[in-house]
């Protein structure tokens, strides 16, 4: 299998028993993870493997985290305690830890009931509430590694990144049905920019500490209930009712790229109450995550930059969706403030 893990070396730091099987968990951009079979049990291993994320200390930090989190009841998975009663193995220069098993399965928004949108979104306040208890109170700055900036981007930058993106789509060959339909969208962001240019939100507002990538590929179901949040790689200091407003427009999406507000306000309602946010909180929450995924590229720039095109099913629907957020501005505010 390509970049097999070192098992020997690793399961002899835990009381996990020998290998039996091992098998790549395929979903998930970044990192790397196994379903590991051993004489002891099941196991999920997880190699952490992106650059940005995979310093030991900051995650033998998450691992705390989330095992305060699950002492307080919050579905999670903590990894395992070594021999040496360290949680992150560092085998030949990379890290890697050993959680129990979760059989469970993804549901995106389009999956769930009415009343399933209620509880991911009370799920999703608890997750803040705790890590309010948990997380020390000193950090309510910025983290400088932080993955979603605070600043709102500007939009003159964004023009230049356009002009950009346009030539590499030109220069690619031979074109295909990405390119034309990112020709589209860069065309028809640059004018919505050009028409909104002057609605670029203030810094954000209230932060705490956040899960920081909450979506359906990090959320586990048994049967109706969440079972395990999982990859806790970004955990960081953030405007909080941003990321409830980020996560919805991941869960409830639909294919042409268009928000199921019904969903969406079951699910803000309950996130309002469990986490002690305000209307106007969402509602500023909105604006910002509104203009930053007009001002945001990064499937085309995986795509065209880096040569990577595992985002490159998402892109339709992440792109129709700021087209239409744009012309229903008033419906979706109204969905997440109401």
């Amino acid at each position: 299998m390509p970049h097999a893990p070192p098992l020997s070396a690793l399961l002899r730091q835990y009381a996990a028993g020998s290998p039996l099987t091992c098998e790549p968990v395929d979903q998930g951009l970044l990192n790397r993870g196994y379903r590991l079979c051993t004489t002891r049990g099941r196991y999920f291993l997880k190699h952490h493997f992106d650059p940005d994320t995979a310093d030991p200390d900051a995650i033998a930090r998450q691992h705390r985290a989330t095992q305060r989190l699950a002492d307080l009841g919050v579905p999670v998975a903590p990894p395992l305690t070594g021999r040496d009663g360290r949680t992150v193995a560092v085998v030949g220069g990379h890290a890697y830890a050993l959680h129990p098993w979760i059989d469970g399965r993804h549901r995106h928004g389009g999956q769930l009931t009415t009343k399933q949108c209620t509880r991911l979104g009370a799920l999703l306040g608890a997750v803040h509430a705790c890590l309010e208890r948990v997380m020390p109170p000193k950090s309510r700055t910025r983290p400088a590694a932080s993955p979603h900036p605070v600043e709102s981007a500007d939009p003159s930058d964004t023009f230049s990144l356009i002009d950009d993106l346009l030539a590499h789509v030109r220069r690619h060959r031979p074109a295909d049905a990405f390119d034309e339909l990112a020709r589209h969208r860069l065309l028809e962001r640059r004018e919505l920019l050009e028409r909104h240019a002057d609605r670029r939100p203030p810094p954000g507002g209230p932060v705490g500490w956040v899960h920081g990538d909450f979506h359906p590929f990090n959320l586990l179901y048994q049967g109706d209930a969440p079972a395990a949040i999982v990859d806790w790689d970004r955990l960081g200091v953030q405007p909080r009712a941003e990321e409830a407003v980020r996560a919805a427009a991941i869960f409830f999406v639909r294919p042409a790229g268009t928000l199921d507000l019904p969903k969406v306000r079951a699910y803000a309602r309950a996130y309002r109450l469990s986490a002690g946010a305000t209307a106007s909180e969402l509602a500023a929450a909105v604006h910002r995550v509104w203009w930053e995924r007009l001002n945001d590229f990064w499937m085309l720039r995986w795509h065209y930059e880096r040569g990577d095109t595992r985002a490159d099913p998402q892109f339709p629907a992440a792109s129709a969706l700021a087209v239409w957020w744009t012309r229903e501005y008033g419906a979706v505010c109204g969905a997440f403030a109401e």
